[in-house]
């Protein structure tokens, strides 16, 4: 598949190890001299110094022979148009863009975005989707991460393996028939251990594996399973009913709408430092106290009622702000969660004494990815920096795993079938289940075996 990405950033630039790993044909396009050169050191690509909003760029991209364009750049205009050159001039099948601007994603203009007026297949908007990705997180305290799949019937939950657990040395087996041990009373554990991170290491853990303090551990679970689950690993947090949220941007606000939507049950208090900034969201918001102040003032937090406060979400545009928000947190006794860009702070986290922490671009890589895909792909998540996926596809006719056991198919070594939604009935498969047309699976895969998952669901002829 030929592919243009306009802009050479992080979200560009993940995208991009992503796509030349599964041996696509990749072009990037940034002004940025410094952008390209970066990009060119780490990826084996073809580049293009220009502005993507430029058709004479586009063409030096090889936009003429493109299967698809993925506009992340940091300028939403700048997306748009190079959306609509893709269209007009080179009829370039898929557009995608990254818009951030609350104008341009206001629902009275979603006629805007259609073949006749701006071209735009898939939209991604990184505050919206952080803003959701925050409020999973609300309902299950103690996660690192919640991700839905399957129509919100399965979740994908991260779990940080503490010296609470009491499954610390016990191997994957014996946790399995610890999950199972109830099969015949139909309160199974419907919940599928697919991988762990260990340190800079995510591996797919074998039966004799054991689980070891530090571990951080991703689980396919049926949703109504969600807090037995988290319950079995020690996870036995109280339910959060006050949150304060510092920074009162796109995605503070966001999520302080979606919660007084709902979430009923949780108040909301918003410290913002703009004071016309805090007058435009406290007027469009009804049930959120909204404070207009520094986020690192003592006394504004006491004003927010900090001490009975479960949770502190610093969402700033500044990373290093949100980690002194931690620290302020941490102070009062009060959990945190930060927004950081630099994915590098996610790495040093333990060291930081931050418990929790959101990336933008891991959400918008996570995102754009599904529409990559070949195959009847429903749904992608990536996780580990990138080292794997979880993915969500559906069996057709012409998937090769149809009418198969695990076994006979052959599932790749790097690939971990989950859960499978087999009409009303999630199951965890073993090597004996038949993989029937209509079948949701649900996978864990390491990038580069990519291709070969690709191979057992993809539709034929596809591009």
């Amino acid at each position: 598949m030929n592919v243009i990405i306009c802009g050479a950033g992080k979200v560009g630039t993940s995208i991009a190890m992503h796509l030349v790993a599964q041996s696509n044909n990749v072009t990037v396009i940034d002004q940025s001299v410094h952008l390209i050169d970066d990009i060119r050191e780490k990826i084996d690509l073809n580049t293009v110094i220009g502005s993507a909003s430029n058709p004479s760029v586009l063409k030096k991209a090889g936009a003429e022979d493109a299967d698809m364009i993925i506009a992340v750049t940091l300028q939403d205009e700048i997306n748009m148009v190079a959306c609509q050159m893709a269209h007009t001039f080179f009829k370039i099948p898929r557009k995608i863009a990254r818009l951030r601007s609350e104008d341009f994603l206001n629902p009275i203009w979603r006629d805007l975005y259609n073949a006749d007026n701006m071209p735009i297949d898939l939209i991604i908007s990184p505050e919206l989707e952080v803003a959701k990705s925050i409020e999973r997180q609300l309902k299950a305290p103690g996660a690192y991460d919640v991700v839905p799949f399957v129509n919100d019937e399965i979740e994908l939950i991260t779990l940080p393996i503490n010296e609470n657990c009491p499954l610390i040395d016990t191997n994957l087996l014996n946790i399995h028939e610890l999950f199972q041990e109830n099969l015949n009373k139909e309160r199974d554990l419907r919940a599928s251990i697919i991988g762990i991170n260990r340190g800079e290491n995510l591996f797919i853990p074998k039966k004799q594996d054991t689980l070891q303090i530090g571990d951080l551990i991703y689980i396919l679970v049926d949703k109504n399973h969600v807090k037995r689950t988290m319950n079995a690993f020690g996870l036995n947090e109280k339910p959060i009913v006050k949150i304060i949220i510092i920074g009162g941007g796109n995605i503070g606000f966001n999520l302080a709408k979606d919660i007084e939507i709902n979430h009923t049950d949780i108040s909301v208090c918003i410290i913002e430092n703009d004071k016309e900034r805090a007058k435009i969201i406290a007027d469009q918001l009804n049930n959120t106290l909204v404070l207009n102040g520094d986020g690192l003032d003592q006394g504004i937090l006491d004003e927010a009622n900090i001490k009975e406060s479960d949770m502190m979400l610093a969402l700033t545009n500044d990373d290093e702000t949100n980690i002194i928000i931690s620290a302020v947190a941490r102070k009062n006794n009060c959990e945190s969660l930060i927004l950081v860009n630099n994915s590098e702070y996610n790495k040093l986290k333990d060291v930081l004494g931050i418990s929790k922490v959101i990336d933008p671009r891991k959400i918008t890589v996570s995102k754009i990815l599904k529409h990559i895909h070949r195959g009847r792909i429903e749904s992608v998540y990536s996780i580990g920096n990138n080292q794997a996926e979880i993915i969500h596809a559906q069996v057709l006719k012409s998937s090769n795993l149809l009418n198969k056991s695990l076994e006979e198919a052959e599932i790749p070594q790097g690939m971990r079938v989950g859960l499978i939604k087999k009409k009303d009935k999630i199951v965890i498969p073993d090597k004996s289940t038949i993989v029937e047309e209509g079948d949701s699976v649900l996978f864990l895969c390491l990038t580069n075996v990519l291709k070969k998952a690709e191979d057992l669901f993809k539709i034929r002829n596809e591009f």
